[in-house]
């Protein structure tokens, strides 16, 4: 078994579908993606994984499979990070995470801050989600990430960044699609493409808004992040709630509605180790303020 075929599994099962993972993320052909996971189907003798015409399912020993591969990667990454820091002990070193998607609008903003001032540094830079965010904080492999107001980590301080609203995203030719605005009501009788319990502070918002608009909704199927719940959506014909920053990576077939009446937040948050003495983690709180408004003016 080689760290490919994880990162492979992994990217096909956070896509939902073999043809997306391929193309869009790997850049690979389709056949050889689907040759690799059999390879690892028949290395760990279990099916992973499980064909519908829509795209994929994983199986339970896939879900299973799943969690600590990615827990592989993540030490490999860790890993590789504490080397660097080793071979380049004479560069300040400042490691920053972003929640998957939103690198594409904080990220550059970030940079320009912290090199302005501090040309001479390394910036690392991981991708994860809320929750994998917050480990890394507090095992010391992060400085610093823009993530939720995750609970249950009272070493961890955040500070507010901004409030993202829910929007419904929809296939293109939807009938919902039609409208200017969709109501809570509107969705019922839909195939509902819900959070999963790996995203528990968007999850908490959707369920809690959906309580509130008197609605009870059982998801047909569940996301863990917003670039596999625009593929579910693409493929299944459902809808689903996400964070606005979703529109960022809506495909041709699928697009967004606000919605109707008070409208439901998100928070997103930079998070850090309240012990963290780092230099340029206090550089970075000290022009939090300014680079929100740097990143609120582009999005205007």
């Amino acid at each position: 078994m080689e760290l490919r075929h994880l990162r492979y599994f992994v990217a096909v099962a956070e896509a939902g579908s073999v043809t997306v993972a391929a193309e869009q993320r790997l850049h690979t052909s389709q056949p050889s993606l689907s040759r690799q996971i059999r390879d690892l189907e028949d290395e760990v003798g279990a099916q992973l994984l499980t064909r519908r015409a829509r795209g994929i399912e994983l199986t339970p020993a896939g879900r299973a499979f799943l969690e600590h591969a990615r827990s592989v990667l993540s030490q490999v990454e860790a890993a590789t990070e504490a080397a660097r820091r080793v071979a380049h002990p004479a560069k300040p070193c400042f490691s920053m995470g972003f929640l998957t998607g939103h690198e594409l609008t904080w990220m550059p903003e970030a940079l320009r801050i912290l090199r302005d001032e501090l040309p001479n540094i390394d910036v690392m830079i991981s991708s994860q989600y809320s929750p994998q965010l917050a480990k890394a904080i507090l095992k010391g492999n992060v400085d610093a990430a823009f993530l939720r107001r995750e609970q249950g980590v009272p070493e961890l301080a955040f500070r507010p960044l901004v409030k993202e609203p829910l929007v419904v995203v929809l296939p293109s030719d939807h009938r919902l699609a039609a409208r200017k605005t969709i109501s809570p009501g509107d969705l019922v009788g839909e195939t509902f493409v819900g959070v999963s319990h790996t995203a528990p502070v968007l999850r908490a918002v959707i369920d809690d808004y959906l309580k509130r608009s008197g609605i009870n909704i059982t998801p047909a199927h569940e996301t863990e992040h917003v670039v596999m719940g625009v593929s579910l959506i693409a493929s299944t014909g459902g809808v689903g709630l996400l964070p606005a920053y979703a529109q960022n990576f809506l495909i041709r077939s699928v697009t967004s509605r606000p919605l109707k009446g008070d409208t439901p937040t998100v928070e997103l948050v930079l998070g850090y180790k309240k012990s963290n003495e780092s230099p340029i983690l206090k550089l970075l709180l000290s022009r939090l303020d300014e680079l929100v408004a740097r990143v609120s003016k582009k999005a205007h």
